[in-house]
C-alpha cells in the first residue's frame, strides 16, 4: 500500500502550538504501533527560513509538495490577513486531487478563502465563529463542537481541539486500538465529550477541592458491561447523586448517562475492530444489552451502523494485507 503522506502548510504568521500537533501525532515514527504510520512533510508557504513563534524553521519542502499530500493540514494563524494567492491555489490543487484537508483552529479562514469550504458544517475557535460566518456566509458554522469531520474536509475548534481532532483522524484511518495508544504516549484522552462550551467563560473548581473524578471514570470503564447507573457512580465517588452529575458536568461538558453512552460505543468500536463477535455479543459486552440498542447509539455516535464500521476496518484490514 502506498505510503500516505501528511502536510502541514506553515508560514510567517503560522501559530505554533497547532503546528506542533500536527508534528507530534503525524510526524513521529511509531515503529511500536505495527502499522504503516505516515510520511510527514513540514510545507513553507513562505521562502524559509520560516520565524514561527519562538522557532527559526527551514524546511525543503514547499507549495509544490503540499499540493501532492494525501493529507494537507492548515494550522492556525491570524485570521485578519490575507492568504498569499500562491497558497490559496495549492490548496485548491491538493483538494482537488482528492486530498483530506484538515484545519485547525483559525486555519478554517485559509480554506473558507480557497473556496474549499462552502456550503460545508465547518467549526473554528469560538472566538472566531461569528467572524467566519459573516465573511462566508454559504458556511455552515458550528461553534459549539470541537471538530467536524465532513468527509474530504475537516475542522476543529480552538487550540487543544486540534488534537482531538488529530487523533479521530488516526482512528479513521487505523482504528480504534492505535488512536488509544497515540493517545496514550501524549498523555490526552483518546476522546474528549462534549462541544467547546465546556471551555468557555467555565468556573475553574476550587484549587482546594477534594473530589476527583478520575478514579469513578476508570472504575465505570471497567464496569461499561454492567447496567450502571448515575446513583452507583456517584456512590462510588462518595457523593449524592444530585452533586456528582452537577460536578461531573462541570468538569467533562456532559451527563454521566451521556458520557457512558459515548464510552460503551468506543468499546464496541474496538470490540468491532478486534474481534470476531456477533453484533448481540458486542452490544452484551459493552453494556448496551441488544442489537437494535447498539445500533441506535452507534449511529447516533459514529453516523453509521456497526456491521458498515466493521466492514470498513476488515476491508481495510485486507488491502493492507495484499500490499503487504
Amino acid at each position: 500500500m502506498r505510503e500516505h503522506t501528511v502536510a502541514v502548510a506553515v508560514g510567517e504568521h503560522s501559530h505554533p502550538f497547532e503546528f506542533s500537533v500536527a508534528c507530534e501525532v503525524f510526524g513521529l515514527e511509531r515503529p511500536e504501533l505495527g502499522v504503516d504510520w505516515y510520511r510527514f512533510r513540514i510545507c513553507a508557504t513562505d521562502p524559509p527560513p520560516l520565524f514561527v513563534g519562538a522557532f527559526t524553521l527551514d524546511t525543503p519542502y514547499g507549495l509544490t509538495e503540499l499540493a501532492e499530500s494525501d493529507t494537507v493540514i492548515v494550522p492556525s494563524s491570524d485570521p485578519r490577513r490575507a492568504t498569499p494567492p500562491a497558497t490559496l491555489d495549492a490548496l485548491r490543487t491538493a483538494y482537488e486531487r482528492g486530498a483530506r484537508m484538515v484545519s485547525f483552529c483559525s486555519g478554517a479562514f485559509a480554506l473558507a478563502e480557497a473556496g474549499i469550504l462552502d456550503g460545508r458544517p465547518v467549526t473554528t475557535h469560538w472566538m472566531y465563529a461569528a467572524e467566519l460566518a459573516r465573511r462566508y456566509p454559504t458556511l455552515d458554522v458550528r461553534p459549539d463542537v470541537l471538530y467536524v469531520d465532513d468527509g474530504q474536509v475537516l475542522t476543529s475548534a480552538g487550540t487543544a481541539a486540534g488534537i482531538d481532532l488529530s487523533l479521530h483522524i488516526v482512528r479513521t484511518d487505523h482504528g480504534a486500538e492505535v488512536a488509544n495508544m497515540v493517545a496514550r504516549r501524549m498523555v490526552v484522552p483518546p476522546h474528549r465529550d462534549g462541544g467547546q462550551a465546556q471551555f468557555v467563560d467555565a468556573p475553574v473548581p476550587d484549587a482546594d477541592d477534594p473530589v476527583a473524578l478520575a478514579p469513578t471514570l476508570d472504575w465505570a470503564l471497567d464496569h461499561l458491561d454492567e447496567p450502571l447507573t448515575v446513583e452507583q457512580l456517584a456512590a462510588h465517588a462518595l457523593m449524592s447523586g444530585r452533586t456528582f452529575a452537577r460536578r461531573f458536568r462541570s468538569a467533562t461538558g456532559t451527563t454521566p448517562l451521556q458520557w457512558l453512552s459515548v464510552q460503551r460505543v468506543r468499546g464496541a468500536q474496538r470490540l468491532l475492530e478486534t474481534t470476531d463477535c456477533s453484533i448481540d455479543e458486542v452490544a452484551r459486552r459493552c453494556g448496551l444489552g441488544t442489537a437494535s440498542n447498539l445500533r441506535l447509539h452507534f449511529r447516533r455516535v459514529c453516523a453509521t451502523t456497526p456491521t458498515a464500521y466493521r466492514a470498513t476496518f476488515q476491508r481495510r484490514s485486507d488491502e493492507v494485507s495484499r500490499a503487504s
